[in-house]
């Protein structure tokens, strides 16, 4: 890979976190602000389709506790 210019050989993973659409700021700032690059990437893909139970779950866990 390539960073700052340079070619990298290290290793490199890919995380995938769930949120909703209304979060995301929240979690982007997060993110950029414990990672330790300073331009990582960080993609938002959108859910369209997915099953009932697993949307439900998705909206359950990814709520603020009140």
């Amino acid at each position: 890979f390539w960073h700052d210019g340079e070619f990298g050989t290290g290793e490199e993973w890919q995380l995938l976190l769930k949120t909703q659409k209304g979060r995301y700021a929240e979690l982007e700032a997060h993110l950029l602000k414990h990672h330790p690059w300073q331009n990582p990437e960080i993609a938002a893909v959108p859910i369209v389709a997915g099953s009932e139970a697993c949307l439900r779950w998705l909206a359950a866990n990814t709520t603020p506790a009140e």
